[in-house]
């Protein structure tokens, strides 16, 4: 089987270099490049940022790009904490550059591999119980896995579990199956559908990227707001009675 076979099925299975167990395969090597990639163009641009308006082309693109997620993140999370900036627009930008690089010949996105996604999955899995420790303390955050009952706990688990799955799974399903459906197309009609399904890919790469951000501060906002509402909620009715009694 060839490499553009394999790359076919999976970056996984495109071995560049092996020493034993260890081996680097294609969705390594393409996820470093990414690295490498948003790297050096963060330097690049801020390596003579200015705080005057007589800024550079892509710094203005830049301080557009992150107030742009900033605006998000704060009408979700009702909040404008720049911590949430690092993670959400870290995973946001990762999968829209590795989306947008596909329009180069041979470019396999790491996010068509399910490892990448579960990868990705897992930093927001990790990154909801952390900043909902860090705003309400430990005890008032496992507090949540056992409301309104003792019973809901391997319910509420499950339901952390599942979401993590789910976005990951999502996120690497709609990545590979765009890239079959152009593949597929090329060898039908190898001149103006693929185009047009490239075009429609990199739109979905896109609104990939911006989902899976999304549903991540969404996530970190439920294990912070939404349980702080909850608990003022439970707090009024308890302070009403007591200024009756008093």
């Amino acid at each position: 089987m060839d490499l553009m076979n394999l790359k076919d099925i999976s970056p996984d299975q495109v071995i560049f270099w092996q020493w034993g167990p260890i081996n680097v395969n294609a969705t390594l090597v393409f996820t470093w490049i990414v690295m490498g990639l948003m790297v050096g163009g963060a330097w690049l641009v801020t390596r003579r940022i200015r705080p005057d308006t007589r800024m550079s082309r892509w710094q203005n693109l830049l301080e557009v790009v992150v107030d742009g997620m900033r605006r998000q993140i704060r009408d979700i999370s009702q909040e404008d904490k720049p911590s949430y900036l690092y993670v959400v627009g870290t995973l946001f930008l990762f999968i829209l550059v590795s989306n947008l690089l596909t329009v180069f010949p041979g470019w396999v996105a790491p996010t068509a591999s399910l490892s990448t996604t579960a990868a990705l999955a897992i930093c927001a899995f990790v990154a909801v119980p952390v900043y909902g420790i860090l705003d309400r303390g430990f005890l008032g955050y496992l507090r949540q896995y056992i409301r309104p009952t003792i019973f809901m706990l391997p319910f509420n688990v499950m339901g952390e579990l599942s979401r993590t799955l789910a976005l990951a799974v999502r996120l690497f399903g709609n990545i590979m199956s765009g890239m079959k459906i152009v593949a597929i197309l090329l060898a039908i009609a190898p001149f103006i559908f693929p185009v047009l399904m490239h075009a429609l890919g990199l739109l979905t790469g896109v609104i990939q990227a911006y989902i899976f951000a999304v549903l991540a501060m969404v996530y970190i906002a439920s294990a912070t707001r939404v349980q702080k509402a909850r608990e003022q909620k439970e707090e009024q009715p308890n302070s009403g009675e007591e200024n009756h009694n008093g």
